[in-house]
């Protein structure tokens, strides 16, 4: 074929295609009308993810997995945004990694909700003023987020998803990097990008900010400025990245959490989160930890905080493989409620990321 055929085939293709995708819509519409009428959730991550599982099975290239998902993505968030208004609450502002990993969650179609503090994205959920919220909960480099894990303690709310956002941090700026004396960082950024700095920028006054987005903003209005900040942010302020993945690990990443009020169904690939506050008494922690092996439930994730409430007392957030509703995971808890003063299950989701 020659070049005008090539064009006259995608021409064709991308006509069917349109069609196809004005199809698929109409299906997703005539659901959510359904779901709608039973009192449902629209947004559904166990269906999500089986879905984006299928499509890559199908897969045989030579357009990538990754790709295919991202393409998914958007059309799912399309239709999400036609079935209903959805608003997504997120620890802003905007062009952070928070917020990139709310739209990786959600897509570019539905409204997105910058909040101040992570108290606040938990206030929106729960007021009904978002329909979902999106919050950092650790970070592979620089360890757990203790204020959202403090926020459950006192909220109803249940984790629906999770996301597991590759950081990626850039050096951004106007000028050439031997004319940099000022560069502005995030806290976190800095501790991530620390030999970085130290090895480029011995010199530099170091001027940390709220988040990453404010140092790009920052960076772009003073001469001989730089920050360390994601492409987002960068994009959002049009200012130059002179350099990418500049973090001192290279496989820095950050978990967060998708806040919303039901939890999904079973997908038989799931992470269970709970918190447990333990007797004082010697062997209480033993104890508790005691159904997780009995029952070989592979448990990924144990961190203690400071009830707040009384000198010395302390809970306990625990992640495991598994479901709520499925029957090893559902015994422990039981076993669980024998030992401990009380458990509060925080939510069951995909675990596929």
């Amino acid at each position: 074929m020659n070049l005008t055929e090539h064009r006259k085939a995608i021409d064709k293709l991308d006509a069917q295609i349109v069609k196809l995708l004005n199809e698929r819509t109409e299906h997703v519409l005539h659901i959510g009308e359904i779901k709608l009428k039973a009192g449902e959730e629209i947004y559904a991550p166990h269906r999500e993810q089986a879905v984006l599982d299928r499509i890559c099975k199908m897969n045989a290239g030579p357009i990538t997995s990754e790709s295919l998902r991202a393409i998914y993505r958007e059309i799912m968030s399309s239709a999400l945004s036609l079935e209903k208004s959805m608003a997504i609450a997120f620890l802003g502002p905007e062009a952070t990694f928070t917020h990139e990993a709310a739209i990786r969650r959600f897509g570019a179609s539905l409204k997105y909700s910058p909040q101040r503090t992570i108290a606040e994205v938990f206030t929106e959920v729960s007021k009904l003023r978002a329909d979902y919220g999106v919050v950092p909960v650790e970070n592979s480099t620089e360890g757990v987020v203790t204020h959202t894990l403090d926020m459950f303690v006192e909220s109803d709310l249940k984790i629906v998803a999770q996301i597991i956002l590759r950081i990626q941090h850039c050096l951004v700026s106007r000028f050439k990097k031997t004319e940099i004396t000022k560069l502005y960082t995030h806290p976190q950024t800095l501790a991530q990008c620390r030999a970085f700095i130290q090895r480029h920028f011995p010199n530099a006054e170091i001027i940390e900010t709220s988040s990453n987005a404010r140092s790009v903003e920052f960076a772009a209005k003073e001469k001989n400025s730089a920050a360390i900040a994601g492409a987002l942010a960068a994009e959002k302020y049009n200012v130059p990245i002179l350099e990418i993945n500049v973090q001192d690990n290279s496989v820095n990443a950050t978990r967060f959490l998708v806040l919303g009020r039901t939890c999904s169904p079973a997908t038989g690939k799931d992470r269970t989160s709970l918190m447990l506050s333990i007797k004082d008494e010697v062997g209480a922690l033993h104890s508790a930890l005691a159904p997780f092996q009995k029952y070989k439930l592979n448990m990924t994730k144990i961190e203690s905080r400071p009830s707040k409430r009384k000198a010395w007392e302390y809970f306990f957030f625990v992640d495991c493989d598994g479901h709520f509703s499925e029957k090893k995971v559902a015994r422990a808890i039981v076993d669980l409620e024998q030992v401990c003063h009380f458990v509060k299950v925080l939510g069951s989701y995909p675990n596929a990321e």
